[in-house]
This record gives structure tokens, sequence and C-alpha cells, in this order.
């Protein structure tokens, strides 16, 4: 891969990482529940569970790709259906300060990791960036296993950059995530950024 290859995948990675959805809310209520050290842990799950998915990806989908172009069409396609149907749940209602509250939890390092990891691998969200997006991002017949080693550490420093602003405004702020206006321009955003992904998705020809 090429640099300009690791830059594109970190800011579509980025992007999708930093739109709301249920790792977000879920990260958000640890960190008002139980404080930043917490969310950090919770964080940790939910990097090692996209390392998983990418780890799939790379391992199992570049034969797929070359042997079931149609199934990869179907996948595409639901994706962007996905994402346009998170961006019209976002628009109409999304996060609220009641389901951030009804999502508290506790737990220390171990309970921390483990929810994150059940988070992001039951997640459609990252399900369809992996499966739909990365495809064509990232060149799978030519991937080495440098290649991968890079793209583990692109992955995890981008989580980690994306993240950890969220739990730390979560943890210190608690009044803006709770400010009905506040929530509101979160939730108008993420539509935003969902329709927008579903419509670059649509455009790729490859």
């Amino acid at each position: 891969m090429t640099l300009a290859g690791f830059i594109t995948y970190s800011g579509a990675l980025a992007i999708a990482a930093a739109i709301p959805g249920p790792g977000i809310t879920a990260l958000i209520a640890r960190a008002l529940g139980s404080g930043f050290r917490s969310a950090l842990y919770m964080s940790f799950g939910l990097v090692i569970g996209d390392l998983t998915y990418l780890t799939a990806v790379v391992l199992g989908l570049a034969m797929v790709a070359q042997t079931f172009g149609t199934v990869f069409l179907l996948i595409k396609w639901a994706g962007v259906a996905y994402l346009a149907y998170l961006a019209w749940c976002f628009w109409n209602s999304g996060i609220s300060a009641e389901k951030i509250e009804a999502k508290r939890s506790n737990g220390g390092v171990v309970s921390g990791i483990l929810s994150g990891l059940a988070v992001t691998l039951g997640n459609p969200k990252t399900m369809i960036f992996y499966i739909a997006l990365t495809p064509t991002l990232i060149d799978l017949h030519a991937i080495t296993l440098a290649d991968y080693a890079v793209l583990a550490v692109v992955t995890v420093l981008t989580l980690i950059v994306v993240l950890v602003p969220y739990l730390a405004l979560a943890s210190k702020a608690r009044w803006f995530l709770q400010s009905p206006r506040a929530l509101k321009r979160l939730n108008r955003t993420a539509a935003a950024f969902m329709a927008g992904a579903a419509l670059a998705i649509a455009g790729r020809t490859s």
C-alpha cells in the first residue's frame, strides 16, 4: 500500500468512528456513569473489536472479493441502505439524555474491555465500514503482512484519537451532553455524515 492509501483509510475510519452510533453512545454512557478511566477501558475493547473486523477482512474477504463479486455488490447496497436508515433515525431522534442515562454502567478493566468488544462486534455500523467500505479503500488482493501491520497501527491510533475526546468531554461536561439543543446538533450532524457516507459508497464504481 502507498502512503496515500493509508491516509485515505485513516481519514475514512476517523469519520466513521466519529459518527455517533452504538459504540459512541455506550462510551458516553460509561464516561457519564463511571468516569474517564472506566470509559477508557471500554474504548480499548472498541479498538480490539475493530482490529478483529480488520483482520477478518484481510484474511477472508480478499478471496471472496475475487470469487463472489455479486455478494460484494449486495453488501455495498445493503450498507448504503443501512446508513441512509441511520441518517433518518438520527435526524428524527438519535442520542438522547434518557438513552444515555439508561446505559450507565460500572466495572473494572476486564469488564470495560469486554463491554467495548461486545458493542463493536454487534455494531452494524462497524460491520458495514469494514465489509462494504474498506474493500473500496484498500486493494485486498495486494495486501502484505507489513501492510496489515501498518493498517493495524493506523487503526489503533485513529480510533484512540477519535474516541478519547468523546469520553473526556462526557466525563467533564455532563451538562453539555444532556442539553437538548446540543444533542439535537450532534444528532443532525451525525445524520448528515451518515447520509454523505451512503452517497459516497453508492457512487463508488468498484
